[in-house]
């Protein structure tokens, strides 16, 4: 940990108890970001920034406010201090709010790499940017460029709390994306690729992102609108990890005890198929979400939200714990001008043993979706409804793209008739391999 962070922070809980407040928790991320834009070989945006974020969580009784701010002058924190103080004394009681005790709070860290060394220069990021592009334009068929662009940052987290907690820890990312257009007139598609890693050294080269990008777009040109139908619907590994996600809103603490999810009865029930696990690892080597500790200071583990199809846990942290009678399972997260609340860590489903070709084999009529559309999930309800686009499957084998469609189902029907391929990879943060799901209505003409 840095120490003059640790000092900002500590005098700053200080001086938040000096002002009346009982207890309290301070945050400090120092993020570093520099990033290009381009489009047709010409730069359209070149922007670098430097932030400092600092927030103070402070409890009077059972009441808490929360103030923040990026200026570190011994004024300013003396006023946000006794401002958080004032505020909290006129909140309303939360008899589920508070610091952890320090029994449960973490101690010591585990050692994860998630933090690289290597900080890419304008000229470089630039370089990059103008490979990607001038390999998307040399695919035959595409005909103009959508923007692309490349960056990279750096982030240090740093938390300490009057329970005695204090801990830090530093993520990086690297990035390239590209989108492109094929076609002419009213028969145009655009298509992209994107890649993002924690360290420089896993970035795929930019010609190959570009080109990608390129291939994808060509693909989709002259799609066609097929007829409303139930039909098996596979989900693009691009995509298919959104599938996940909708499963992480519907078990997140919060969610269930607000009463708010189509999950809520759920806990132990058999929610897929039995050869379905889907884990949330936060000490995962260079993953994108990693994490040493929680906002509120505790470990996070990595555990099996969905074990052989099982639900056996939500995402809790300290507030939702208390509020459904459990312990927080180290999800907390927060911003500088927030309280925490639970989120997930790096997010995967389980490769399943058959390649996606095999998965297809059997299906005379099919959509195979690329690209999603729209917010159309239902967290109360389970209801899924997107507009989509992709390619058509005939006989077992990926024909022609489509587009103009919609995939509708409910996440409860789709989730115990979904097959998963073996095709995963750990590229999003959230992941998924391809997926297959029967039964879902596909409506186009």
């Amino acid at each position: 940990m840095s120490s003059s962070a640790q000092d900002i922070l500590n005098g700053l809980i200080s001086k938040a108890q000096k002002a009346g407040a009982d207890s309290a928790d301070a945050l400090l991320i120092d993020a570093t970001d520099l990033s290009v834009s381009m489009r047709l070989g010409n730069i359209e945006s070149l922007e670098r920034s430097e932030s400092g974020d600092l927030g103070l969580r402070v409890f009077v009784g059972k009441q808490q406010a929360v103030v923040s701010a990026t200026d570190r002058s011994t004024k300013t924190l003396d006023e946000l201090a006794s401002r958080a103080v004032a505020m909290a004394k006129l909140a309303p009681e939360d008899t589920f709010c508070g610091l952890a005790s320090p029994d449960e709070i973490a101690k010591q860290f585990p050692a994860i790499e998630m933090a690289d060394t290597t900080e890419l220069s304008a000229e470089q990021l630039i370089a990059q940017a103008r490979e990607a592009e001038d390999a998307a334009r040399a695919v035959k068929g595409v005909t103009n460029s959508d923007g692309v662009g490349a960056g990279w940052g750096g982030n240090t987290v740093t938390v300490a709390a009057s329970n005695g907690f204090s801990g830090s820890y530093r993520r990086t990312g690297y990035s390239i994306s590209a989108s492109v257009l094929a076609g002419n007139g009213t028969d145009m598609q655009r298509d992209y690729d994107y890649a993002s890693r924690v360290f420089a050294s896993d970035m795929p080269s930019p010609s190959s992102i570009g080109q990608s990008a390129g291939e994808r777009t060509v693909k989709r040109l002259n799609p066609r609108k097929m007829p409303t139908a139930r039909v098996p619907v596979f989900f693009d590994p691009r995509i298919s990890g959104g599938l996940v996600g909708a499963l992480i809103g519907a078990v997140n603490g919060a969610s269930i005890a607000r009463g708010t999810s189509f999950l809520k009865e759920k806990m132990g029930e058999r929610i897929f198929q039995n050869n379905i696990t889907i884990i949330d690892d936060p000490h995962r080597p260079r993953g994108l979400r990693s994490r040493a500790f929680d906002a509120e200071g505790l470990l996070p583990e990595k555990r099996k939200i969905i074990e052989n199809g099982m639900l056996t846990t939500w995402l809790l942290d300290l507030r939702s714990a208390r509020q459904l009678n459990l312990r927080s399972t180290g999800h907390a997260s927060r911003s500088s001008g927030g309280p925490p609340s639970p989120s997930a860590s790096n997010v995967y489903m389980e490769a399943g043993t058959s390649a996606p070709s095999e998965l297809m084999r059997d299906v005379a009529n099919g959509f195979y979706v690329t690209e999603t559309m729209g917010m159309g999930i239902n967290g109360v309800t389970g209801d899924y409804s997107q507009a989509a686009a992709g390619f058509w499957i005939e006989n077992g084998v990926i024909s022609f793209p489509v587009s103009e469609m919609t995939i509708a189902g409910n996440l409860k029907d789709m989730f115990l008739n979904l097959t998963a391929a073996n095709d995963l990879q750990f590229l999003r943060g959230i992941d998924a391999p391809t997926l297959r799901v029967d039964g879902m209505t596909v409506a186009g003409t």
